[in-house]
């Protein structure tokens, strides 16, 4: 509407200023519901409205959501049956509870307070009595006591009291008590003072300082119990912003609730033509943490409704990642269990005239603003027929579809429903040659499943409106949907079809390539579900999308495997040290404990001999000013061994390159102590290790702007390095696959899933550096180890088998 001096001097004369008469035209679809108000009690009241009336005109006009309400609100102000903003309140929520006709009038008016009149000696008696129950309280801290306590609790005893006569009430028994304020009264309350950051806070603000973990720290389920989201209680879908009340939404709703109980139920819906990724994880979260948080039921649903591109794998993977996240569905179900009654809604929804069959190519319904159907308003028997002839096969494929009648917020018009594609589906066989799209099936299949929050990513707002307008043409239960923010990570792809070509193209060996960020790759890695899920849970459930760094998901993987991962010790690039003055002509035996912080978790049993290996870093023939480790002149501890070792003899080759070193041993107790100690191994296990770093050299190789070639011209080409000779001690001898271990000032290592049985022989030999045997006696199998990640928070991760 106009901001005419009309409208202007018809705000000002209910008794708004004229700067916010001025700021409400800016808004029409305000100032029009305004004026149709203020129309409306002119009507009743003639020409002047008192400034009490039109503030509360003004109130309803721009907080109410149902604006088919307006006449009969607007009716109980002018009748003076609601006086105050309080019983406006009422009024606002119990019409939006209650959104059919006709309005229970008695209910109406008892749920407002209608008609009841407070006292002055009401609100005496309950200030009163608010006052004797704080009443040593007030004595002791006089007018530094809270007065808000006072009035809140008269407030709770006489609901329709006027605010402004309780602070009187208030404040009057106050000074009947104490007296007029003191001087003492009026000094400022001292501020209590700030208690010194505990440690962990420290960390954590240097933590942030560092770029480093700064997120939610509440637990997932605290962030999505109860009011935490702000989401509709089961079986008031209505109360939602912008849902569809229908005159059979109420029944509905009675009959969803004897069927759930008023039980929340969400679920989890992919499409079974991928692995999941690190993305879906938030979604396995969401869904399946919002519905135990608040004692309800997650379904695992299979949106199969593509038969070209999926795959048994799949489907199995699928549930295997829920599974493995610690999510147990409440039930594994199908879009294709659904597809007889889908087809029979489909029939309905032409009968009904909101769907027809159109010949228009998927070329020419493409872009942004497609040629509208020349189809479109075909005869409802008509489009039966064609509709029964593509169920028959007598189409080809893109000949025809099934296309409903709405336009979607995103300007889409007329969204397919159904396609031919001639496929046997895994599910159905030959059964069907047409299949239902995603806009048709997702919110019908929510529907059959009495689904009570529809949690989707932040791309289906688009689709909100025809979720809504589907379900209600057809009359059939609508859940609601609810957008959350996607969560992406840097340096890493995750589309599918991505994935596809970096396996093709060799970059990376499958799916579970440790370099992705699949949840298989993840688990292949060595990463913890539970970190994974505390990774989720410290992102938060957002609105907006989020995009993280992978330093901050490997910091929640070191929070859990330091807890879990026993200590071992392993050499990636050996030097072998041969101790001359050894004590003993057999091996020692050392006692490693499992977990040096917590000793009681056990110790396990290292052989300790007169040739041990050290890494090749941690030896240097000339000292540099600040290196602490082994070198001529400069001894060094070895770690639980209980011995200090010092370079009697450095051995090269030819070429001058360090081959070996003699050197002396003293026990711990006898020497000085030394400036640092190192690991070591003994009779040790020979294992391969591969060394991972980031796949892509950018942050965001999917970004032209960044890598304009695309992303298979950003591989990072020493994104894995495979060391074949490195030694590990003899405690990992029988781990597991996945099993885990911390190696010493090295990292985190997972068993890997392809060790296997007689990769390394009972009695195998490792070549010396010198060029002869040294014999060992590994176990049979020896697994390969991979490296899930680095001890420290700057290093990227490794990986090795």
């Amino acid at each position: 509407m106009a901001a005419g001096p009309d409208a202007l001097s018809l705000f000002t004369a209910i008794g708004l200023s004229e700067p916010k008469a001025r700021e409400t035209l800016k808004n029409e679809a305000l100032s029009a519901l305004l004026r149709e108000a203020v129309t409306q009690a002119q009507g009743i009241l003639g020409p002047t409205v008192d400034k009490a009336t039109g503030t509360l005109l003004y109130n309803v006009a721009s907080r109410l959501k149902d604006q088919k309400r307006l006449r009969f609100l607007v009716g109980c102000i002018t009748s003076k049956k609601i006086v105050t903003d309080l019983q406006l309140s009422a009024a606002l929520e119990y019409v939006r509870s209650h959104p059919l006709d006709p309005i229970d009038t008695a209910d109406f008016e008892h749920e407002c307070g209608v008609g009841v009149v407070v006292t002055p000696e009401q609100i005496e008696e309950a200030v009163e009595a608010a006052i004797n129950k704080h009443r040593a309280e007030l004595l002791s801290e006089r007018y530094r006591f809270n007065m808000g306590l006072l009035m809140g609790e008269a407030r709770g005893r006489l609901r329709w009291a006027d605010g402004k006569s309780i602070k009187n009430e208030v404040d009057l028994q106050v000074l009947h008590l104490l007296g007029p304020k003191t001087e003492a009264d009026l000094e400022k309350k001292p501020k209590a003072g700030k208690a010194k950051p505990a440690e962990a806070e420290k960390q954590q603000k240097a933590a942030e300082e560092n770029g480093e973990v700064t997120l939610e720290t509440k637990s997932l389920m605290e962030q999505l119990r109860g009011e935490a989201l702000k989401f509709h209680k089961p079986g008031e879908n209505y109360k939602t912003e912008g849902y569809v009340i229908t005159p059979h939404t109420m029944a509905l709703m009675k009959q969803h609730l004897e069927i759930t109980g008023g039980q929340v139920r969400t679920r989890f819906p992919p499409e079974p033509n991928g692995i999941l990724h690190i993305g879906h994880a938030k979604a396995i979260n969401f869904n399946f943490g919002y519905a135990k948080a608040n004692g309800g039921v997650c379904f695992l649903r299979y949106d199969d409704t593509n038969p070209e591109k999926e795959e048994e794998k799949y489907f199995t993977a699928i549930r295997d990642m829920v599974e493995w996240l610690g999510y147990k569905p409440h039930a594994v179900t199908h879009a294709s269990d659904y597809f007889d009654q889908l087809y029979a809604w489909a029939v309905e929804l032409i009968r009904r005239g909101h769907a027809y069959v159109c010949h228009q190519r998927v070329e020419e319904i493409k872009g942004h603003n497609p040629p509208p159907s020349p189809w479109r308003d075909r005869p409802v028997e008509e489009s039966l027929l064609l509709f029964e002839g593509m169920k028959k096969g007598k189409f080809e494929e893109g000949e025809a579809t099934l296309r409903m009648k709405l336009v979607m917020e995103d300007g889409k018009l007329d969204p397919v429903a159904y396609r031919i594609k001639y496929m046997p589906h895994h599910r159905t066989g030959d059964r069907w040659c047409i299949y239902p799209t995603y806009d048709y099936t997702h919110c019908l299949c929510d529907s059959i499943e009495h689904i009570t929050h529809s949690l989707c990513t932040k791309e289906f707002q688009a689709r909100r409106s025809s979720y809504f307008w589907l379900c209600n043409a057809l009359g059939v239960y609508c859940p609601v949907q609810w957008e959350y923010g996607r969560l992406n990570l840097l340096y890493t792809v995750v589309s599918k079809r991505k994935i596809i070509r970096l396996v093709e193209a060799g970059a990376v060996r499958d799916w579970d390539d440790p370099r992705l960020f699949t949840l298989t790759a993840l688990r292949r890695r060595g990463f913890p579900p539970e970190a994974i899920n505390n990774f989720c849970a410290r992102v938060g459930v957002t609105v907006a999308q989020t995009t993280m760094e992978p330093h901050l998901l490997e910091a929640c993987v070191r929070e859990v495997l330091n807890e879990r991962a026993p200590r071992a010790m392993a050499v990636l690039e050996p030097l072998q040290v041969t101790i001359t003055n050894f004590p003993t002509q057999k091996a020692l035996e050392v006692l490693v404990p499992n977990f040096p912080a917590d000793e009681t978790k056990g110790f396990h049993k290292v052989p300790f001999q007169a040739t041990i290996y050290i890494e090749q870093s941690d030896f240097r023939e000339v000292m540099d000013k600040g290196y602490k480790r082994l070198a001529p002149g400069q001894p060094v501890g070895l770690r639980h061994a209980g011995y200090v070792i010092a370079v009697q003899n450095v051995v090269k080759d030819a070429s001058g390159q360090v081959m070996e070193l003699e050197v002396t041993c003293t026990k711990s107790d006898a020497a000085e102590k030394p400036k640092a100690f190192i690991h070591w191994v003994s009779e040790p296990l020979v294992c391969e290790v591969r060394l991972y770093e980031r796949l892509f050299l950018h942050k965001n190789p999917e970004d032209p702007a960044e890598v304009p070639a695309g992303f298979l011209s950003d591989l990072n080409p020493d994104s894995l390095r495979v060391i074949d000779g490195a030694l590990v001690d003899r405690s990992v001898c029988f781990a597991k696959p996945l099993d885990k271990f911390q190696f010493e000032r090295l990292g985190y290592f997972s068993v890997d899933p392809d060790s296997t049985e007689g990769k390394v022989s009972p009695w195998g030999l490792w070549r010396s550096a010198l060029g002869g045997w040294a014999g060992w006696c590994p176990c049979p199998g020896a697994p390969r180890l991979t490296q899930c990640i680095s001890l420290s928070s700057h290093r990227w991760c490794l990986t090795g088998r």
